[in-house]
């Protein structure tokens, strides 16, 4: 069985989509997003720098972008389902039918927007934590006022919080805790200072006119399949100021007989997880087009399978 993931935000690098719009026909259809919601994606995708990708409104819209527009390099791809890691659950949600591609980026557009406003109220961060007990490390976090805001499995823990309580987390680590690393984001996303986004977003979604999903998606929020569009939209208002628990999404795999796993560009996050906590699945990062001619032969296998 096969599962199509999207990474999450901090997997963009400059100049990631570059070689993706020499692709046919795939300029033309990132100048109509970027049109429809008055991003140039193109640029942010080509020339911008690292700084400039990193800010909220501007590198959520660019990974949805970038997974849907990978996604349709595949051509005729029917997992067995998806997911999605934070705002890759919005592209997950395109590849499940739930939303069509406009309304994907419109709505990722808007929770850009609103997260990147309530991320500017107070400074705020994450670091990921690699190695330790989770239990042990999830006690530590809370007792320095820290969210574990990203329980991924494989061994990371993602923390959020204050700038002072992360740097106060730096001399402090989990027993077990080899690293804290601090991630490209610009702020402490699924924790309650994303509150104001939740409201926002939840305006935002009224608009929608979602479909159930066609194919399994699993969702952030507890590793379960959601079976109606309207409870998968309501979980991506919600989960915007909740963890993610990508630990129990590759439980949810494991359980559903997952045997492959592609992750759509930029790749590289999802599946580095999934080698370690997902022992004997065969795992595909699209990074560039050049990785395509073997997703598609693991695509096929999986389609005679």
């Amino acid at each position: 069985m096969l599962v199509l993931v999207a990474p999450g935000q901090g997997a963009q690098t400059p100049g990631f989509l570059t070689p993706w719009l020499e692709l046919p026909g795939a300029a033309d259809r990132v100048a109509a997003w970027s049109d429809a919601i008055g991003l140039d994606l193109a640029h942010y995708g080509t020339q911008a720098d690292a700084d400039a990708i990193r800010d909220t409104a501007v590198a959520q819209p660019l990974l949805v972008a970038a997974g849907l527009l990978s996604a349709a390099a595949l051509g005729d791809v029917n997992p067995g389902a998806v997911a999605g890691h934070s705002v890759g659950e919005i592209t997950a949600a395109a590849f499940a039918g739930v939303l069509d591609d406009s309304a994907a980026l419109t709505l990722v557009r808007g929770r850009g927007l609103a997260m990147a406003d309530a991320a500017a109220i107070t400074r705020t961060g994450m670091s990921a934590l690699l190695g330790g007990d989770p239990e042990t490390t999830v006690a530590h976090l809370e007792k320095l006022g820290l969210t574990p805001a990203n329980v991924n499995g494989a061994g990371q823990i993602v923390a959020a919080g204050t700038l002072e309580q992360l740097a106060a987390l730096e001399g402090d680590k989990p027993e077990g805790v080899r690293r804290v690393v601090a991630l490209k984001v610009a702020g402490a996303f699924h924790t309650e200072h994303m509150a104001p986004a939740v409201e926002a977003l939840a305006k935002a979604a009224q608009d929608l006119t979602p479909a159930d999903p066609r194919v399994t998606y699993v969702s952030n929020r507890d590793g379960k399949a959601v079976a109606t569009g309207a409870e998968v939209v309501e979980r991506l208002v919600g989960q915007v100021a909740n963890p993610v628990r990508w630990d129990l999404c590759m439980e949810t795999f494991k359980e559903l007989g997952a045997t492959a796993l592609i992750e759509v560009c930029p790749g590289g996050t999802l599946t580095g997880l999934a080698k370690r906590a997902l022992p004997g699945v065969t795992t595909l990062a699209l990074k560039t087009p050049d990785d395509l001619d073997a997703a598609r032969e693991l695509i096929a296998e999986h389609s005679a399978a």
